[in-house]
């Protein structure tokens, strides 16, 4: 299939079908199709949706993120995951005010420069903010074409998304290059799924090769499965006298970077070196029903374990001190960045 059938073909179907009225779609500045397309690596555009017009409302332009402590970006993430990328968002925004004067360069060499930016992100942010000819391969792009193409093999791979690049570049236009790539992003979330494709309404069916072969489900390779392995965890829920939690800032690094959690063993005997370490003694203890959260690469046995302190002034005095602790009243909560299972944990009580 020639590139100007191709495109002609998807943008046919977009301007018929295609969305439009997505809340990053009526601003198509550098900054909002930036945290648009963030939010929306490895999240579907359902969950991201209030999360985008809650953050767009708190920060609405990239300065006012750049001004923006840690802490309160890390707040309007909670429970999106993979906070890294939050992290990220926060430090390009201070980079693009203090270096480039509040305005994001529009090519791709230079966008991918950017903390959390890869070449498809910058591609997106190109294209669709600076209408140039940028190509995109997010996991809805790679699925489309590896089945169009008949591309075997797992896309992690470095020789199969080379080759889904190269045939995303043969195909992206220079014309309507912001509603093209919006198409391709369409076309995977809402026709081309992955277990349930849509073959009879896809604009591309007829020169599928997927499609003739009769396989579609077959594209793009899975990656080989592994056991995920599984940890341990206990987290301490300390409570004072007057219902509020104690909770701790982690690391900016690493897992839960700069999210505040309880404190956590992880075992059961390690508990006795928390207290110690906090300085009290518990006047009750109980250990709740053990819950599971998973991550990419490994599932989390954690252990609630909610305690109270007797001598609670002299404990509160000692946390106060610290930087890294706080005293948290779920029925008067605190813009603090956390995550899912401590959020969950603290709405129950709540």
């Amino acid at each position: 299939m020639r590139p100007a059938h191709f495109q002609k073909a998807v943008l046919d179907w977009f301007d018929q079908y295609g969305r439009t009225n997505l809340p990053w779609q009526q601003d198509t500045g550098a900054y909002p199709v930036w945290v648009s397309e963030i939010m929306l690596q490895q999240t579907q555009v359902a969950t991201v949706i209030p999360y985008f017009e809650r953050f767009m409302k708190s920060f609405p332009t990239v300065h006012d993120l750049a001004a923006a402590q840690l802490d309160d970006v890390l707040h309007h993430w909670t429970g999106l995951g993979y906070y890294a990328r939050a992290r990220n968002l926060h430090k390009t925004a201070q980079h693009v005010v203090a270096e480039l004067d509040g305005q994001f360069p529009d090519n791709v060499t230079q966008l991918i420069e950017l903390p959390g930016i890869g070449r498809s992100t910058a591609g997106a942010i190109s294209s669709i903010a600076f209408k140039n000819q940028a190509s995109i391969l997010d996991g809805n792009v790679k699925r489309v074409l590896a089945r169009f193409s008949a591309t075997e093999g797992w896309p992690g791979k470095r020789e199969v998304v080379e080759k889904l690049w190269l045939i995303a570049e043969t195909f992206t236009p220079l014309d309507r290059i912001a509603d093209y790539t919006q198409a391709m992003m369409d076309l995977g979330a809402t026709l081309c799924t992955r277990s349930s494709p849509s073959c009879s309404e896809c604009p591309l069916m007829s020169n599928c090769l997927a499609y003739k072969q009769g396989n579609p489900k077959d594209y793009p390779g899975k990656k080989a499965k592994k056991k995920l392995p599984v940890k341990q965890a206990y987290f301490l829920m300390l409570a004072n006298g007057q219902g509020e939690l104690l909770l701790e800032q982690n690391p900016p690094a690493g897992l839960w970077g700069g999210l505040w959690i309880f404190p956590q063993s992880e075992t059961e005997a390690g508990l006795s070196e928390l207290y110690k370490r906090l300085g009290v003694e518990p006047d009750t203890q109980e250990i709740l029903e053990v819950k599971r959260h998973t991550f990419s690469h490994f599932h989390l046995d954690y252990q609630p374990v909610h305690a109270t302190v007797a001598d609670i002034e002299a404990s509160a005095q000692k946390i106060a001190e610290s930087s890294n602790q706080v005293w948290y009243n779920p029925q008067n909560p605190l813009s603090l960045g956390m995550p899912a299972p401590i959020k969950a944990l603290l709405a129950n009580i709540a």
